[in-house]
């Protein structure tokens, strides 16, 4: 095994220990996503034109992205921690790959969202959402969605490091709320006024809520808007990889020279 493959998997270890032993936040993390479902489904989706259980059937994949998309805000709170109580100075110092630590905490939180999308995937089920594709469809739409929330993370990391407060990170995460909102991840876009919905249907997380609901075979890709909305698998793998070209190795080098 190489020394990034082991530090990693260690520090990745070590991530795992921490949340274990916080459990309510947690438990607060996994569980918020099924409140936001079923207070959306039976609230908002009585007054929009869906019917309620179709509502809940396209809501379904929005919340799995929007949750993959507070990847952010999570980075963000675990590497400011661990910068603010001086836990990475001290990782620094030992005679580890200086990829291992960012790497481990982004792969401890990739574990973690996958054991939490089962509940939320169980209640969707429950509530009226079903896969209507194939298989292959599902696992593609499960593994885009893992590989979206890795990418979110590394933006989060970055952001942790270099704001290097908890309180800092702890304000700016809650902006994060926004990015599924200016989306389609709640509501479709197409009654946006034009620059609004052009804002919408750039951002990724649309992209990647519109390739879930066509991979789970529940809204095909619209023929119409922004591109990544009609090319929506390619347009999430294209997201996904600017995402990590860019925040990973900056992240990286963030952690590297603390910021000299």
């Amino acid at each position: 095994m190489s020394a990034l493959a082991y530090d990693g998997t260690a520090m990745a270890g070590r991530h795992l220990r921490r949340i274990r032993h916080n459990p309510g936040l947690l438990i607060l993390t996994q569980s918020m996503p099924v409140t936001m479902l079923l207070f959306f489904g039976y609230v908002f989706g009585s007054a929009l034109s869906h019917p309620g259980q179709e509502y809940r059937a396209f809501l379904v994949p929005g919340l799995l992205v929007a949750t993959a998309a507070n990847g952010i805000m999570t980075g963000m709170f675990q590497a400011a921690q661990d910068s603010h109580r001086g836990v990475t100075d001290r990782f620094r110092a030992l005679p580890v790959s200086r990829a291992a630590v960012p790497l481990g905490q982004a792969g401890a939180d990739l574990v973690v969202t996958a054991g939490g999308t089962v509940p939320l995937l169980l209640v969707g089920l429950a509530v009226g959402w079903r896969i209507e594709g194939s298989a292959l469809g599902a696992a593609g739409a499960l593994g885009l969605l893992l590989l979206f929330r890795f990418a979110m993370s590394w933006v989060g990391i970055l952001l942790g490091l270099v704001s290097r407060s908890e309180e800092a990170a702890g304000q700016l995460g809650g902006a994060t709320f926004v990015l599924p909102l200016l989306s389609n991840a709640y509501i479709p876009t197409g009654g946006l006024p034009g620059w609004l919905r052009t804002l919408a249907e750039w951002n990724p997380v649309s992209a990647v809520t519109t390739a879930l609901r066509d991979l789970f075979g529940n809204a095909p890709a619209p023929s119409e808007g922004a591109w990544p909305v009609t090319h929506p698998v390619a347009g999430s793998l294209i997201w996904c990889a600017v995402l990590i070209g860019v925040f990973l190795p900056l992240a990286v080098r963030r952690y590297a020279t603390g910021g000299r």
